[in-house]
């Protein structure tokens, strides 16, 4: 899923005007020896924080089904994760890179989810939202200036961005679907048959296996097949009830 979000991001701002300008799109960690081989415009989204959001977390469990309509596979439901980036601009000058984080901005402001059509893989087979937060204050997680320690560069001008993404669940296949009837068997009349089969030494008799007779009248086997609620029993009489 986190490579998807990233992907989701490049296109966003690829979108934007940035590649047709020749500006190039990265998620590496823009550490001091990172920064000192850059030659090129650059615009660095740096993935730093990854949080479950544990008030979306659901319970239970969805049926899967094939194309006749069977239950083929059971799915927990997907876990939300809140993935957090630190967005820079590389350039020559100071200005170039605030002219270029600008436009960056203009982009990821103007919407607040990535487009279903920049989605792909597992977040577009959710076809759930991906919600896009850019430059929000009060937002949990490391600090811009803890990170630029902890990367052993020069604090600079940057932009964080929180995106939402849902991690789909696990789906555990399911058994085949019922076709045949139960086996039943009665306990005092197989020890009756086994007296008679030792006394006459035939073969044991098989039990009877329980179809449903609407079944085989619809042209299906066994339980496969559509059935008809029975009808509700007629209400019994009790004594003192006034005949009509």
């Amino acid at each position: 899923m986190i490579h998807e979000v990233d992907e989701g991001l490049r296109r966003l701002l690829a979108e934007s005007g940035l590649e047709a300008s020749g500006v190039e799109v990265v998620f590496d960690a823009p550490t001091r020896d990172w920064s000192a081989r850059r030659n090129a415009p650059t615009v660095c989204a740096f993935l730093y924080d990854i949080r479950e959001d544990t008030a979306r977390r659901g319970s239970g469990h969805e049926e899967v089904h094939d194309a006749d309509g069977f239950v083929v596979a059971r799915r927990t439901p997907p876990r939300w994760y809140e993935l957090t980036y630190l967005v820079t601009a590389w350039a020559g000058r100071p200005q170039d890179e605030h002219r270029l984080l600008s436009q960056v901005l203009a982009c990821l402001a103007a919407t607040d989810r990535l487009p279903p059509r920049m989605l792909t893989g597992s977040l577009a087979d959710l076809g759930l939202t991906v919600a896009l937060d850019t430059a929000q204050t009060g937002a949990d997680g490391p600090a811009a200036a803890d990170v630029w320690s902890a990367l052993g560069g020069e604090l600079k001008a940057s932009l964080g961005v929180r995106v939402r993404a849902p991690l789909a669940g696990a789906t555990v296949p399911v058994g085949p679907p019922v076709t045949e009837g139960l086996l039943v068997r009665s306990a005092a009349g197989a020890d009756e048959r086994r007296t008679a089969v030792a006394d006459e030494g035939a073969e044991a008799p098989a039990g009877r296996r329980l179809r449903y007779r609407e079944s085989r009248e619809a042209g299906t086997e066994g339980f496969a097949g559509p059935r008809d609620r029975p009808s509700a029993p007629a209400r019994r009489r009790r004594r003192g009830d006034r005949q009509p």
